[in-house]
């Protein structure tokens, strides 16, 4: 049997990846990225030669690379997943080749590492005890709003990712739903303009109602709680 290890790479800045994971790139018998070019610049950064087989797996060719990755493992071979950047399967390509490792009976190990959801959590200066990754919300409003109501009553904090172009929109209907509580928008993650802007929900989305955003962007919200929300205002939703 063989082996899939799931290996986080950086975020943005190149050296957030762990000593673990540079070994492991350089140990595995093959690689399915979701960039193939992406990807070598994270082996030419640190030093790691590629392996024999390199492949690309990505949305649009996920079910057939996932096949690829089970016919590599069920002939003994160890095989490492890696996105773009942080967790693959988690908002990124992944779940289909890991699920289907597991169903065919080989081990799945995941190797810590870099990933926007936590960095967002702890530069947010919002509770991090309990919390919900929600992902990317739907595009179309109506799906969008019925998204943001499911969590609207709960305590827990909340976070996005989200496109540059919608994250004024995304704003903005987070307030609509949940009333003007306390949130951070954060953009660019570890990179060299990175931006981290706290506030309440309100003055956040004036401040990014015109605002040209360039790269990444998460949204981090305080959940229903008195201490978060100004004035104590409930959701509106």
């Amino acid at each position: 049997m063989g082996t899939l290890y799931v290996i986080a790479t950086p975020i943005g800045n190149l050296e957030d990846i762990t000593l673990r994971a540079v070994r492991t790139l350089g140990e595995v018998d093959a690689l399915a990225c979701e960039d193939t070019r992406r990807t070598r610049v994270v082996l030419e950064r640190h030093d790691v030669p590629r392996p024999k087989t390199i492949f690309s797996y990505h949305e649009h060719n996920e079910r057939q690379a996932a096949r690829r990755v089970v016919e590599l493992l069920d002939s003994g071979r160890a095989v490492g997943l890696v996105s773009n950047a942080g967790y693959p399967g988690v908002s990124d390509p992944g779940y289909r080749a890991i699920s289907s490792a597991i169903e065919a009976g080989h081990d799945v190990i995941a190797l810590p590492g870099a990933s926007a959801v936590g960095t967002a959590l702890a530069a947010s200066g919002l509770p991090a005890a309990s919390f919900t990754f929600k992902g990317f919300p739907p595009k179309k409003p109506g799906k969008r709003r019925k998204f943001l109501e499911l969590d609207a009553a709960l305590p827990h904090t909340l976070i996005f990712y989200e496109s540059p172009q919608r994250t004024a929109i995304l704003l903005a209907d987070a307030l609509e739903v949940y009333g003007d509580r306390r949130a951070a928008v954060c953009v660019e993650l570890t990179k060299k303009f990175e931006r981290v802007t706290r506030g309440w929900l309100a003055d956040l989305a004036e401040e990014f109602a015109d605002a040209k955003i360039k790269g990444e962007v998460t949204v981090v919200i305080a959940g229903a709680n008195e201490k978060f929300m100004r004035q104590g205002a409930p959701p509106q939703a």
